[in-house]
């Protein structure tokens, strides 16, 4: 399963080639302009499980792009995607907790990188890639994962 947002459409009777259009984002939105929405994860995985029964699912991607730069100080303090992480963590936790059999979690991406779509311009990544010099940083949200893992628990 990769999982960032959720995609809603209106009715849109000039829509071509469908009578529909995409809904603007309801709320928090990411650097990139997806909206957050965790509970959204819990109800895909909930969907697929009731499909599916008891085969095994594997969140493989599960991120959000933010603006992250260093400051003065050379941290990268990105507490947006914490708190992203944070929230789709406690979902997906919820949704294990009522026995959705989820066997593991990945989050997107582990170093900023290139994207299909929009080059460099988007940092997904838990570690901040300095392109020109290729120099990396760990970035806040790289600290509170290993928490996360260490702990296999999700801090406050």
């Amino acid at each position: 399963v990769n999982y960032y947002t959720r995609q809603r459409v209106l009715h849109d009777p000039a829509g071509h080639p469908l009578p529909v259009r995409w809904a603007e984002p309801a709320g928090e939105t990411t650097g990139g302009g997806w909206e957050v929405y965790p509970e959204g994860l819990a109800r895909v995985l909930r969907e697929l499980a009731r499909q599916c029964g008891s085969l095994p699912l594997l969140v493989t991607e599960n991120g959000a792009a933010y603006p992250d730069e260093p400051d003065p100080q050379g941290e990268v303090q990105d507490p947006l995607r914490v708190e992203f992480l944070r929230r789709h963590l406690a979902c997906l936790r919820e949704a294990v907790g009522e026995g959705i059999p989820v066997r593991g979690y990945f989050v997107w991406s582990l170093l900023d990188g290139f994207e299909w779509e929009l080059g460099y311009t988007r940092r997904f990544g838990l570690i901040y890639v300095d392109f020109p010099t290729q120099r990396r940083l760990l970035k806040q949200s790289a600290r509170w994962y290993r928490q996360v893992i260490e702990s296999n628990d999700v801090p406050a």
